[in-house]
């Protein structure tokens, strides 16, 4: 067909002074092909120089306009409607056939075959579902994902059996992979076994591609934003990496991981299948010891291996690992300040800043710390109070208002609230810290003193104290001055006359030595 003529390499050799008998024999053409490219040329007065920087296809279109352009007769349907209908339940293309002849029928057109309907339709599709190969980029993505099959662990003493899930991530382009074992699929496991990938593969990629997991994705809504789970976006964001799911149900996403946990279910579980691990450890090291393996085998289709390919174009593409290791952690929401602006978590309480007493916060807790945040904002920290604790308090001063009400009490405080009650108070108190080896000894009695002043007035517990250092007791406490003002003791104190001792009336009286030898 003149449509295969290579019609700009015609011009090329006529313009190097071929002939047209010349260059029919050099490239294999005929001669009458030839000759209607020079005839077309000649006829639109085009030149090699004018085509010299178009394609073939360009050329051709010059020199033989419209020529292979092919209109059919027949009636043509929406194919987008067709190819839409059949991915309907029972939709055949028999069945659209039929539809296509009745609606050419009533216009008037004329109508294809069945046969040539079946074959527009394919070439329609395999136009319209071109698929492209991506190409992946090395240090960039990091594909995560549990293992289906799973391994088992035997204890040594009950024979009990537990199960043993396999983490796997695979870099897609070197397709250098790790495995992790787990005891369940919780986030914190999930979050350890991030943390040991990115170590055993000494660096991270700015994209981890996982699961829509719940330990991992809290929401992914058809149409908006993905929401995270806070620790693992956290996480992520602690070594320099975005999280960035694959789409439901779209396996391909991550095509690269769920290849590489087929090989782990033949590598791993099966060529550890005939032995028997008690220790999760003794299990990892296994493990790794297949991985190496795994990793170090040639590729088939390719030069090198994985462990090649990783170790001379990915490792040093990787993003540095932070100074500090990341510490797992946990999230507690919707956790409500208390009026004494705590907190409370495991049974203990947390001191919050006294501004968000009825605020609802959230916790984040680690193995060693307790943070407290309000939206994205962390109100305090607090380490965390040893474990068996009970109803005991972490409070930051920093957390507490101005003034000293809300201070802890010590023995200048102490006294200085004796001043403002009377002298005789103030007496009590210092007697009562003198009493008292240690100075903190005496805090507890001292202000057991004073609180009386809020059951009672401040005159009555300044009469008390007077009255109770009239009966010369060296140290007056709480059980000596509470009897006093129960029975209103201080009040008719002032009332009852003093005591008058009874004048003597009488001589006076001789003593022994009048009565001894003397006169008579």
């Amino acid at each position: 067909m003149v449509r295969k003529i290579r019609a700009k390499l015609v011009l090329q050799l006529r313009a190097e002074g071929l002939s047209g008998r010349a260059i029919a024999a050099s490239q294999c053409m005929s001669r009458k092909s030839v000759r209607a490219v020079f005839d077309a040329a000649d006829g639109t007065g085009i030149g090699w120089d004018d085509v010299a920087e178009l394609e073939d296809e360009q050329v051709y279109a010059r020199l033989f306009p419209g020529r292979g352009e092919h209109e059919s007769v027949f009636a043509q349907p929406d194919w987008e409607q067709v190819h839409r209908e059949m991915a309907r339940v029972g939709v055949t293309l028999k069945l659209l056939h039929g539809e296509y002849l009745d609606a050419t029928a009533a216009a008037g057109e004329p109508a294809m075959g069945y046969d040539r309907f079946c074959r527009t339709y394919q070439r329609h599709v395999l136009v319209t579902g071109a698929a492209s190969r991506v190409g992946h980029k090395a240090g960039q993505s990091v594909e995560v994902d549990w293992s289906g099959p799973t391994m088992e662990l035997i204890n040594a003493v009950t024979g009990e059996v537990s199960k043993v899930f396999l983490f796997v991530g695979c870099l897609p382009f070197s397709r250098y992979a790790f495995c992790w074992p787990a005891l369940d699929m919780r986030q914190e496991s999930w979050l350890r076994a991030h943390v040991a990938m990115f170590d055993a593969f000494g660096g991270s990629v700015p994209r981890i591609v996982p699961d829509n997991l719940k330990t991992g994705v809290v929401k992914r809504p058809r149409e908006g934003e993905i929401v995270l789970n806070d620790a693992y976006r956290e996480m992520a964001g602690r070594y320099s990496a975005a999280v960035l799911p694959g789409r439901v149900r779209k396996p391909k996403d991550k095509a690269s991981v769920e290849n590489t946990v087929a090989h782990v279910a033949t590598w791993v579980i099966a060529g550890l299948r005939e032995q028997q691990f008690t220790t999760l450890p003794a299990l990892a090291t296994a493990i790794s010891e297949r991985m190496e393996a795994y990793n170090a085998e040639p590729f088939q289709k390719r030069p090198g291996s994985r462990t090649s390919v990783f170790d001379a174009e990915e490792r040093p593409l990787l993003t540095p690992l932070p100074t500090v290791t990341y510490e797992i952690s946990q999230w507690l929401y919707g956790r409500r300040v208390a009026r004494n602006g705590h907190v409370s978590f495991a049974r203990n309480f947390y001191s919050v800043p006294f501004a968000h007493i009825g605020a609802t916060v959230d916790l984040r807790i680690t193995a060693r710390t307790l943070e407290i945040y309000h939206g994205s904002q962390r109100l305090s920290s607090h380490l965390l109070l040893p474990e068996g604790s009970v109803n005991e308090y972490r409070t930051n001063d920093a957390d507490l208002p101005a003034g000293d009400r809300y201070q802890a009490w010590d023995a200048a405080r102490v006294r200085a609230w004796a001043e403002r009650i009377g002298p005789a108070t103030v007496i009590v108190t210092r007697r009562i810290f003198e009493s008292v080896p240690i100075q903190e000894q005496g805090l507890d009695p001292a202000l057991a003193v004073l609180r009386l002043s809020r059951r009672f007035s401040a005159e009555r517990v300044e009469a008390a104290c007077a009255l109770a250092l009239t009966g010369r007791i060296r140290s007056p406490r709480y059980a000596h001055l509470q009897p006093i003002l129960a029975t209103g003791q201080d009040k008719t104190a002032g009332l009852r006359p003093p005591r008058e001792e009874p004048a003597e009336q009488g001589g006076f009286v001789r003593g022994a030595d009048y009565y001894a030898g003397g006169a008579r």
